[in-house]
């Protein structure tokens, strides 16, 4: 649920609301909690996508060794700290300065080497990489035909885009929105349900940037599972995306 950084997307009350959270990003008891939840969930669907297209080893704990891989709206880190666990040399950007200072405080406590940036993706030439992620991000940005396309130009070729986003669905306004941010499972003030963006429509961005979408995988909620991938995606959903055939690197 942190904001992404590309030129033309930044909204600067959205970077200030995620920037105000930063100090308690890591408490899986504060006010990102529903993150530290939904992030085993995430990884979990990353790995497998991550051992299909990369041929590594389902086993190996470190598919992703001699690779790099780029987070963008990373917040405080909890994304890129697991892929730098996976062996990536990680890079990760955040339009709020707070995020960046936390995240890097926390990485070093942890004695792990990730290059975080602050700022506009586009303005920081970070070159192009084997794994791009942006996870709860697309539904905070200005304009996401252009977050789309300033995704895109930083994989790498034979690369792998991974993104997941809320969909906007009847269901997602009464529970992602309503609900949750009426009983403080979130922030107030952090989703805004005419931003979510539906499967089809973020497919269709992806192709017109050269993209083929991958199935969506489901996040859904039950008392007996809590949050788990499905099939049902009428919450969240959580999808991959690589060049289509024939498309110019």
């Amino acid at each position: 649920m942190s904001i992404a950084t590309t030129a033309a997307t930044i909204r600067p009350e959205e970077a200030a609301h995620f920037g105000k959270l930063a100090a308690e990003w890591w408490d899986p008891k504060g006010s990102s909690a529903m993150l530290h939840k939904l992030n085993p969930v995430r990884l979990a669907f990353l790995r497998e996508a991550i051992d299909s297209h990369f041929a590594a080893d389902p086993k190996g704990l470190r598919p992703l060794a001699g690779r790099r891989a780029l987070d963008v709206g990373c917040g405080a880190g909890l994304l890129a700290e697991p892929l730098a666990r996976m062996g990536a040399a990680v890079t990760a950007v955040d339009a709020a300065e707070e995020n960046i200072a936390a995240a890097k405080a926390h990485a070093e406590a942890g004695g792990l080497a990730i290059d975080y940036r602050h700022g506009e993706l586009a303005a920081l030439g970070l070159g192009r990489f084997d794994l791009v992620t942006s996870m709860e991000v697309i539904e905070h940005v200005a304009d996401k035909a252009a977050f789309i396309a300033g995704l895109v130009a930083t994989v790498a070729e034979g690369g792998l885009l991974v993104l997941s986003t809320p969909n906007r669905t009847t269901a997602s306004r009464l529970l992602l929105v309503g609900a949750a941010e009426t009983v403080g499972m979130v922030p107030k003030g952090t989703h805004h349900w005419e931003d979510f963006i539906t499967p089809l429509e973020l497919s269709d961005l992806l192709t017109e940037a050269g993209f083929a979408m991958g199935n969506p995988k489901g996040i859904s909620w039950s008392p007996l599972k809590g949050l788990h991938l499905s099939d049902d995606l009428s919450l969240n959903y959580i999808v991959t995306a690589r060049k289509a055939d024939g498309e110019q690197a």
